[in-house]
């Protein structure tokens, strides 16, 4: 029989990685059409900055409401309900008429990728054996990356070529038929997949993992997500000020020209990209090597936030441009190590759950996404420059991992026991919540 290039599990992870990349793409593309949007729509600034905040709060709450339904529909059919509402809530934003009707369909949108990333790693967790978890959330984060750096070109270029609406309407377009291969592919157990071959059904987890539609534990299964929600707070306030503050940084600070900070700025969030995929093999490594999955997890986290800690105290201190960039891109690689094992911690702690689990983990993301840029707002005006901002930024990392969150998480973790001996594939199967 001749090998397949791309085994089905790997072509599953692929569409993921798409959905990551597409999902972003239609995300943030506002922020690249605004100034179109806000001439043609006689928006004032308020106006458009609802239209950015509305995506936010249906974001964040309904990371806990998709991933429960990913849990009790299964990953293929909540994708769909999800794909659907998302990519009709861009291709909605190119028919709007005015501030309300943006606002509603940016709502629209959080509630559709709110979703999204809760259901996609119950999926993950369905067909891919639990040393390749922390892989798997690092590529499938740099693709998210990817999606984030691509898309101010993409749109404008767009935008040039045709006009605002017509952007929207393209990659809305495209949303729908990542929905419909997906609908055509994906099965919620591989077991009953055509594609998936007797090594691989070997090496995946049990058949209960991707059958389960039971009740979710919802008190023992918060009280367990908790420490991990806490420390994916850290996490979120340092990206969301990365992404909100790192252009204007640039821009502001050293009095450069949009297109020289942006290409710092560009470099800065590349290291991101690379760090997701490291802090996912480095994690998996640590795993197979061991055995022990609280340890390749919680190392990782810590590292990652210690060494963005330390990156940034020269920004602190330093005024050198290339000195400034240097160093922020290698705290933004250290921040971007802890994406992939903090995602990796929902499947090992709770793999029939793991869509409400990472829903509840990344609420913590959310809720960031919401305070964190008020925060910058009032630091700014406070200080009239973002010496308060950078301070901010600086100090979260030690946040992350000293005060107790991370390390809370290992005594969760270590409720389930271990095996003394590196078990086959290297990782310990955990139990569901009790």
């Amino acid at each position: 029989m001749r090998r397949r290039f791309l085994k089905a599990t790997d072509l599953v992870l692929l569409m993921i990685c798409l959905m990551y990349f597409v999902t972003y793409i239609d995300r943030v593309n506002l922020a690249t059409a605004a100034s179109a949007i806000q001439k043609d729509l006689h928006l004032s600034a308020t106006e458009l900055g609802w239209a950015f905040s509305a995506f936010a709060y249906p974001y964040a709450f309904f990371q806990i409401a998709g991933g429960w339904l990913g849990d009790r529909l299964g990953p293929r059919r909540t994708l769909i309900i999800c794909g659907v509402i998302w990519s009709a809530a861009t291709i909605l934003i190119g028919f709007v008429e005015g501030a309300v009707s943006l606002v509603a369909a940016r709502f629209l949108l959080g509630i559709g990728e709110g979703s999204a990333f809760p259901t996609a790693t119950r999926a993950l967790s369905n067909w891919l054996p639990p040393y390749r978890r922390g892989f798997a959330q690092g590529i499938t984060h740099s693709f998210a990356r990817f999606g984030n750096a691509l898309t101010p070109p993409l749109i404008a270029t767009l935008v040039v070529a045709y006009s605002w609406q017509a952007s929207f309407i393209i990659v809305g377009a495209i949303s729908f038929f990542w929905v419909l291969v997906w609908a055509i592919y994906f099965r919620d157990d591989p077991r009953t997949h055509k594609g998936v071959t007797v090594e691989e059904i070997a090496k995946l987890p049990p058949a209960h993992v991707a059958q389960t539609r039971k009740s979710v534990p919802w008190r023992r299964l918060l009280l367990r997500m908790l420490p991990v929600t806490m420390t994916d707070f850290c996490y979120g306030w340092i990206l969301w000020l990365y992404l909100n503050w790192l252009p204007s940084f640039f821009l502001h600070e050293y009095k450069l020209d949009i297109k020289q900070s942006a290409i710092f700025a560009s470099g800065v969030f590349f290291a991101g990209v690379v760090g997701d995929t490291v802090g996912g093999i480095v994690s998996d490594r640590i795993l197979r090597r061991t055995g022990r999955n609280n340890f390749a997890r919680t190392s990782v986290i810590v590292v990652g936030f210690l060494g963005s800690f330390a990156f940034m105290l020269p920004v602190l201190f330093v005024h050198d441009l290339m000195t400034i960039a240097l160093c922020l891109s290698a705290a933004f690689f250290f921040a971007e190590l802890i994406v992939a094992p903090i995602w990796a911690v929902p499947m090992d702690i709770a793999p029939e759950y793991a869509g409400t689990a990472s829903g509840f983990m990344n609420f913590g993301f959310g809720l960031a996404g919401m305070i964190s840029p008020v925060v910058f707002g009032v630091n700014h005006r406070c200080d009239g420059s973002l010496g308060l901002s950078v301070h901010c930024l600086a100090r979260l990392p030690v946040a992350g991992c000293v005060p107790g969150p991370v390390h809370a998480g290992r005594c969760w973790l270590r409720r389930h026991p271990e095996p003394t001996a590196k078990p086959r594939y290297g990782c310990s199967r955990m139990t569901e919540p009790q």
